[in-house]
């Protein structure tokens, strides 16, 4: 479907600029998406991984802790968790992956105490719950990291589809459409031109026709 403009030479020489325009914006933001989509399966690939090794030591750590559980007193599982000996905190800034400005995250662990272990007597406790302790504030570090991969891809998979929509709007609409309307008014300039060639042979041939 062709746009709705006068057939005039000025309005063909605007259509061709726009033309070129839409041309040139269309590689770059092809380019862009095929750079996103590059980036973005690398860092799904990464964020699986990391995922899979984050799963597997969690879980691990909660099958120690239910053990513990089962054997402990739960007074003293509550008294435990309570208070823990370390906070975390966070350090928020931005940083441009293809235009994309995603949340670079650094994480800062606190000690409480100056010991960063959980304050708990032998007696109390079994190796279940040393190992749980163990295996959770180990997955800490990657679970932190886990985060801001995530919240990466999520923000690089938003910015490739609003690429793909502009992309297919020029690739499939804007510039058939420049390109139809380029074809029809060169035709009917050309039409006009023939037309008045015509007219121009047919008044020569009158003035011929009035000298004789």
């Amino acid at each position: 479907m062709r746009l709705n403009v006068k057939p005039t030479r000025m309005e063909l020489s605007k259509l061709k600029q726009r033309l070129v325009v839409s041309k040139r914006g269309h590689k770059l933001l092809k380019d862009k998406q095929d750079e996103l989509m590059r980036q973005f399966i690398e860092l799904i690939r990464k964020n699986n991984e990391l995922r899979d090794s984050v799963e597997e030591r969690l879980i691990a750590g909660m099958k120690s802790f239910v053990l513990a559980k089962a054997t402990l007193n739960e007074a003293f599982i509550e008294e435990l968790v309570a208070i823990p000996p370390q906070s975390v905190t966070l350090d928020l800034s931005e940083k441009n992956i293809m235009s994309v400005y995603v949340p670079e995250m650094n994480f800062t662990v606190e000690e409480q105490n100056k010991e960063s272990d959980f304050k708990y007597g032998y007696l109390n406790s079994n190796s279940e719950i040393d190992e749980s302790v163990d295996q959770i504030e180990d997955v800490l570090e990657d679970l932190l990291l886990l985060t801001e991969i995530e919240k990466t891809c999520q923000l690089m998979a938003d910015e490739i589809e609003k690429t793909r929509r502009r992309v297919n709007a020029l690739e499939y609409r804007m510039i058939p459409q420049l390109e139809e309307t380029i074809y029809y008014i060169e035709m009917k300039l050309e039409e006009n031109e023939r037309a008045s060639i015509t007219r121009i042979m047919k008044v020569k041939d009158m003035g011929k026709k009035d000298k004789k």
